[in-house]
């Protein structure tokens, strides 16, 4: 599983997301906004209602924080 997490300075979700994944020894890629990406590059990318994080599982959306989060416990990676 390769895991994708968008995000952006000061997110306290991102960082969450980042530490469960790191927890749960899962390898991702991390794309931080104003360095990797535009605000419009992410909204043209995800939609306007779009919320940091972002997370993708093999280039598959699960969504923010608390999607990701459910996703690996249901899968027991957490």
């Amino acid at each position: 599983m390769n895991f994708t997490v968008y995000s952006k300075t000061d997110c306290p979700y991102c960082t969450k997301v980042k530490q469960v994944l790191t927890l749960a020894e899962l390898p991702y890629v991390e794309y931080q906004q104003d360095r990797d990406f535009t605000r419009d590059e992410f909204v043209s990318e995800f939609g306007e209602s779009a919320t940091y994080p972002r997370v993708l599982k093999n280039e598959e959306v699960l969504g923010g924080c608390s999607e990701t989060v459910k996703f690996l416990r249901e899968n027991k990676l957490v």
